[in-house]
């Protein structure tokens, strides 16, 4: 469904000294820098496959997304949607993919969502019968009945989430690309969210490409995940395989008798393991992460008890956060890419 060879995009950037002198230098002598954002992607991904495309901010997640719906040209490379190029085919490609960007709306802002639907009926040429069959589907899926006859700028930003959402898939679209579709939203709708989109990905066959820092949305939703990094994709494959790879990391929450404002490691731990930031303002638990390569987990639980008065303790492995935080943390671009593709 989606063919990426050797892409890349440059921007070439002004550049000028600052204040009025640097300005008016500029006029006359203008300096350019070229900005690699998209350093020879490759990727291929099938129908109906759910992947997550991850990486930090300013990695090129973005800017990938845009070509791929040919908002923007490569500079080199091979992009394929549905067998179709993007940029060069804008308007027959549009018709088949469905997109949300972050807070930006493809609902028109004044009207309620119900005439904002019908719109994208007509824009996308939906069969009546095809269209009445869909909105009533994702109603109730979606709990959009009483949002409905709202304007788009009334709605609160879970309320507009769930009807973007609905926007997104209302022509059933082959391809639809998600770009942080969950952020600022309470954890209801997020279950909601996740739900809705392996319900149309399990109906339609839909391809889903995800972006988002919320990894929880990774793991419910998709099987496979790109990571990307400066422009470069370090790793593409399973979650699975990619916790087999760091299958030693490890993670041991500690609930300790006394409250602690801040927890300092025994000595012996300080080189072999780390604490890992509260998720909540309870101060009697402690998450330690370690590699049981470099300390076996009974020496971790020796270690802190000998130190701290334990409650109870539970051993976990980590997370797919954790493992991508490790991957980042240590540089390991090479050796994840080089062990994914052999």
């Amino acid at each position: 469904m989606i063919i990426v060879n050797d892409l890349e995009k440059h921007y070439r950037i002004a550049k000028r000294d600052p204040g009025l002198r640097g300005a008016i230098k500029s006029l006359f002598h203008r300096k350019y820098e070229t900005k690699k954002a998209v350093k020879g992607i490759n990727m291929h991904i099938n129908a109906g496959e759910m992947v997550g495309y991850i990486g930090a901010n300013g990695a090129g997640k973005s800017t990938t997304i845009k070509m791929l719906t040919g908002i923007l040209t490569p500079t080199s490379g091979e992009v394929k949607v549905n067998g179709i190029v993007p940029y060069e085919n804008r308007k027959q490609n549009a018709s088949h993919i469905g997109a949300i960007f972050g807070q930006r709306t493809q609902l028109f802002w004044d009207i309620p969502v119900r005439e904002s639907y019908e719109l994208l009926k007509h824009i996308y040429e939906i069969p009546q019968k095809q269209y009445e069959e869909t909105l009533a589907e994702f109603v109730d899926v979606l709990h959009l009945g009483p949002l409905l006859g709202i304007p788009v700028r009334q709605l609160s930003l879970g309320q507009k989430m769930r009807c973007e959402l609905a926007a997104a898939f209302l022509h059933r679209p082959k391809v639809v690309y998600l770009d942080e579709p969950t952020i600022g939203l309470d954890v209801a709708v997020k279950v909601r969210i996740r739900a809705f989109i392996k319900q149309m990905n399990a109906r339609y066959g839909t391809t889903v490409l995800l972006t988002t820092h919320d990894m929880q949305d990774i793991e419910e939703i998709c099987q496979r995940i790109i990571i990307i990094d400066d422009g470069n994709v370090i790793y593409d494959g399973s979650i699975q395989d990619i916790k087999s790879q760091f299958g030693e990391k490890r993670v041991i929450h500690f609930e300790l008798e006394d409250s602690i404002t801040e927890c300092v490691l025994p000595e012996e731990l300080k080189k072999v393991a780390k604490i890992l930031p509260r998720t909540d303002e309870d101060h009697h638990n402690v998450s330690i992460s370690f590699s049981n390569k470099d300390i076996s987990g009974a020496e971790v639980i020796h270690s802190m008890m000998n130190q701290y008065s334990v409650a109870d303790l539970t051993i976990a492995d980590a997370k797919i956060e954790t493992i991508v935080e490790e991957i980042y943390g240590r540089g390991m671009k090479g050796r994840v890419h080089h062990e994914e593709i052999h």
